[in-house]
């Protein structure tokens, strides 16, 4: 008896099944997997070798739990090094933007050409953003200047935290047609990101403004608004996009030089439509409305432009 029990314990030792491997083929293909380090890939077939392999689930496990360990380290190292160059940009480093350029002629009955450009720039940081726009609309019809539009606005937003931001801006503008020589406007407010995807996004912006408009009469007035602003995008498509940029600035208060009607409404509303051409090169149709209720002498209130453009991002 004695003897039994003391050969027991080696013989049910030898007994007991031997630890399952994880077969060379699988773990091959695994390995394979991971070192394109594309986290679907890894995900499919970890998933395939499980189902086939159900007594080597631990393995397979301990394999796709260091693939995501080092996506994770490498991921964080990656963003620790883009932080790092965004700190130490100078002012003329991480710019990026798009300029725009259609133009068209027509003859027979009336004879017409005219030119529309803009240029956006935008430099992004860690928690300011830079803006940078221009645009310059020219028509002549029957030898006649009936169209004359010049503008440049910066604008630099603060990220206070992921939704809301702290925004400035000064803008410059000419149009004679429109009844004034120049004007400026500075303004500050606040703005909050409603939506913001990789397909669909919506900012709101308000805040209150000055502006100062030297009329073609030689006139000059100065008042004080507030400022509303929507910036919306959406992404219909890899190739299509839909992009919405309103700002509407109410004036109250006094007006200067002898203007009687001291309460005005202005509105630029510009809706597109744009198709990407090339990775650089994008179509774009847009629409522009240009409305104030109290314009100069001589003026209308509404002034409206369709463009077709060819952008192209750098």
């Amino acid at each position: 008896m004695r003897l039994a029990c003391l050969l027991l314990p080696p013989l049910a030792l030898a007994a007991a099944p031997a630890a399952a491997e994880l077969p060379e083929p699988v773990r091959a293909m695994i390995e394979a997997a991971i070192a394109t380090r594309d986290p679907a890939k890894v995900n499919t077939v970890v998933e395939i070798a499980r189902q086939t392999n159900p007594d080597d689930h631990a393995e397979i496990d301990a394999l796709a739990d260091e693939f995501r360990t080092a996506q994770a380290a490498r991921a964080a190292a990656a963003a620790e090094a883009e932080q790092l160059a965004l700190r130490e940009a100078g002012v003329f480093d991480n710019w990026s933007g798009q300029g725009q350029i259609g133009a068209f002629q027509s003859s027979g009955n009336s004879s017409a050409s005219g030119v529309t450009s803009q240029l956006q720039l935008k430099r992004s940081g860690i928690d300011w953003e830079h803006n940078l726009r221009a645009s310059v609309d020219f028509r002549r019809t029957n030898g006649r200047t009936d169209r004359e539009q010049f503008s440049a606005a910066y604008e630099p937003r603060f990220q206070i935290d992921p939704a809301f931001f702290a925004y400035a801006l000064g803008q410059v503008e000419r149009n004679r047609f429109q009844g004034f020589s120049s004007r400026y406007a500075v303004s500050g407010g606040l703005g909050y990101k409603v939506l913001d995807t990789d397909g669909l996004s919506l900012a709101v912006q308000a805040g209150p403004a000055w502006r100062q408009t030297n009329l073609v009469s030689g006139l000059s007035e100065n008042s004080i608004a507030v400022l509303a602003g929507l910036d919306f995008d959406w992404r219909l498509s890899d190739r299509i996009k839909l992009t919405q940029d309103t700002n509407a600035v109410a004036e109250g208060g006094g007006r200067a030089l002898a203007i009687i009607d001291s309460s005005s409404t202005s509105l630029n509303l510009v809706t597109g439509m744009e198709g990407r051409i090339t990775d650089k090169l994008t179509a774009r149709l847009s629409y522009t409305v240009e409305y104030d209720s109290n314009p100069p002498a001589g003026s209308v209130s509404t002034d409206t432009a369709t463009r077709f453009t060819f952008i192209y991002g750098f």
